[in-house]
C-alpha cells in the first residue's frame, strides 16, 4: 500500500492531521494501536469530563438542593454506573472519529507502528500479523503517557495512573494524589465529591503551579473548604507500597509526617510514547525535536502533538496537525507554531488562562495594570448559585494591550475563548470596553474586569 501520508497515532494531533490531509485529496492512512481518538478521547480529556460532571451533579444535589427548593430522601449513587457512563461517552466519540475517517477517505489501520526506514511504516496487529505501508510522508503523533515515580512503580491497584483512576472497580475510602497539576486536582475533586478521603500533595507552594498565583491560592482555599487535605510546599521523601495500601513519608512546613491511603494516584507529569524502528533526534527525556515546519532529522518524517514536547494539550496538538499538513500539501502555506494557547482545568471551580501570568510579567520587568472582578458581584452567578471565583486580566500599562487573562469560577473554560480571540486580534482595553456583553451572563465579568483596570468597574 502506497500513501501520500501515513500518520502514526490516532489522538487529537494524529486523527486531525489525517482528516485534514484527506480533505485536501491526499491518500492517507492513520495507524493507531488502540482506538481512534487516542489517549485524550479514550483515557483522558473526555472520560474525565464525564466523571467530573457526575461528581459535580452529585455534590450539588447533596449540598445545594435545599437552596434551590428541592428536597428528596436517600440520595445515593451507583459507582459502576458512574464509571460506565464515562466509558459510553468515550465510545460514542471514538466511533465518531472512525466515521470521520471513512467520510474523508482515511484508511484506519489498527496496530503498533514502526519506521523500519524512511518512507516505510510497518504495522504489527494484535494477532501478530504485519503489513508495510509505503509513505511519501510520515507524521509521528504517538503522544504521551503517565510518568511513574521513582521507587513507586504503577501496579494498577494500590499505585495507579490517571488511566486506572477512571475505571477503578471499587471506590477507595482513602486516596493520596501526588502532584497538583490539572490531572491531580481534577481527580481530587471527582473522588472527594463522592466521599473519598483525599490528600493532595504538591511540592510547590500552591495548587496548579503553572497558573497565576492568585488563581492557585484561590483554588487551594476552595479545596480546603471542601474537605480535601492539601499538603503544599511538601516533598515525598519515602514510599512504601504494601500491595493493598500505601504509606508515604512527606516533609513540609509542619515537618515530617506519614500519609496512608488505600490508593496512591501518581500525577507528576508525562513521558513520551515512541513508535518502533528508526527514530529521529530526541530533545530532553525522549521528546522528538522538530523544526519550524514540524520536520524531524529524518527526511520526510514529521512530529507533532505531545510527542514533540510541551505544551501537552489536546487542542494544541490538533492545531499542529492542521498546520503541519497544510504546510506539506498547500502550496505557499507556511505553517504556524503554537504561541498563545488556552490552558484549562475542569475541576470545580473551573480554571482557565491564556497569555502571561502576573508572576511572569514581574520577572520580565513589564509595566502592567490589573483588572479584577469577582463572580460574587454577577447577577448570573447569584442566580445560578455559583458565586465562587473571579476574572483577572493583565494589560500593558502604556498601550492597554492584553497580556494575559486568568479565570477561576463556573464555566471558566468556556469564557476563556473570548480572551484567546482578543489576544490573537491584539485587542486592547478600549476594544473590550466598547464591546457590549449581554446581561445577565458570566461574560460580564470580563467586561467589568477590563473596566476595573482603569478604576471604572460599575458593579463592584
Amino acid at each position: 500500500m502506497s500513501y501520500d501520508l501515513v500518520v502514526i497515532g490516532g489522538g487529537p494531533g494524529g486523527y486531525v492531521a489525517a482528516i485534514r490531509a484527506g480533505q485536501l485529496g491526499k491518500k492517507v492512512a492513520c495507524v493507531e494501536v488502540e482506538r481512534a481518538g487516542g489517549t485524550c478521547l479514550n483515557w483522558g480529556c473526555i472520560p474525565t469530563k464525564a466523571l467530573l460532571k457526575n461528581a459535580h451533579l452529585y455534590h450539588t444535589l447533596q449540598h445545594k438542593a435545599e437552596e434551590f427548593g428541592i428536597r428528596f430522601d436517600n440520595l445515593s449513587y451507583d459507582w459502576g454506573a458512574v464509571i460506565g457512563r464515562s466509558r459510553k461517552v468515550s465510545d460514542r466519540l471514538a466511533g465518531g472519529v472512525e466515521f470521520l475517517f471513512k467520510k474523508n477517505g482515511v484508511d484506519y489501520v489498527k496496530g503498533f507502528g514502526s519506521i523500519p526506514e524512511p518512507g516505510k511504516v510497518e504495522v504489527k496487529a494484535e494477532d501478530g500479523s504485519t503489513q508495510v505501508l509505503e509513505a511519501a510522508n510520515i507524521i509521528i503523533a504517538t503522544g504521551a503517557k503517565a510518568r511513574d515515580m521513582p521507587g513507586l512503580p504503577f501496579n494498577g491497584k494500590s499505585v495507579i495512573s490517571s488511566r486506572e483512576a477512571m475505571v477503578l472497580e471499587h471506590q477507595p475510602k482513602r486516596m493520596v494524589i501526588i502532584g497538583a497539576g490539572a490531572i491531580g486536582v481534577e481527580f481530587a475533586y471527582i473522588y472527594a465529591c463522592f466521599g473519598t478521603e483525599v490528600t493532595l500533595i504538591e511540592m510547590m507552594p500552591r495548587l496548579l503551579p503553572v497558573e497565576d498565583d492568585d488563581v492557585g491560592d484561590a483554588l487551594l482555599k476552595s479545596y480546603q473548604a471542601a474537605g480535601v487535605k492539601c499538603l503544599v510546599d511538601t516533598k515525598v521523601t519515602a514510599t512504601e507500597d504494601r500491595g493493598d495500601s500505601v504509606a508515604l513519608t512527606v516533609e513540609g512546613p509542619k515537618g515530617t509526617e506519614t500519609v496512608e491511603a488505600d490508593v496512591c494516584l501518581v500525577a507528576i507529569g508525562v513521558a513520551p510514547v515512541l513508535p518502533g524502528g528508526q527514530l529521529p533526534e530526541f530533545t530532553d527525556r525522549g521528546w522528538i525535536k522538530t523544526g519550524p515546519r514540524y520536520e524531524t532529522s529524518m527526511p520526510n518524517v514529521y512530529a507533532l502533538g505531545d510527542i514533540a514536547g510541551p505544551p501537552w494539550l489536546a487542542h494544541t496538538a490538533s492545531f499542529e496537525g492542521v498546520q503541519c499538513v497544510e504546510g506539506l500539501f498547500v502550496e505557499g502555506r507556511v505553517p504556524r507554531r503554537v504561541e498563545g494557547f488556552p490552558g484549562c482545568t475542569y475541576c470545580h471551580p473551573e480554571v482557565a488562562s491564556v497569555g502571561k501570568t502576573e508572576r511572569a510579567l514581574k520577572e520580565e520587568g513589564v509595566d502592567y495594570k490589573v483588572g479584577k472582578f469577582p463572580y460574587q458581584a454577577l447577577g448570573k452567578a447569584q442566580a445560578s448559585g455559583e458565586t465562587e471565583g473571579f476574572v483577572k486580566i493583565l494589560f500593558g500599562k502604556q498601550f492597554g494591550e492584553i497580556l494575559g487573562a486568568h479565570i477561576i469560577g463556573d464555566n471558566a473554560t468556556d469564557l476563556i475563548a473570548e480572551m484567546g480571540l482578543a489576544l490573537e486580534l491584539e485587542a486592547t482595553v478600549d476594544d473590550i470596553h466598547a464591546t457590549i456583553h449581554a446581561h445577565p451572563t458570566l461574560a460580564e465579568a470580563i467586561h467589568e474586569a477590563t473596566l476595573d483596570a482603569d478604576g471604572h468597574a460599575i458593579h463592584f
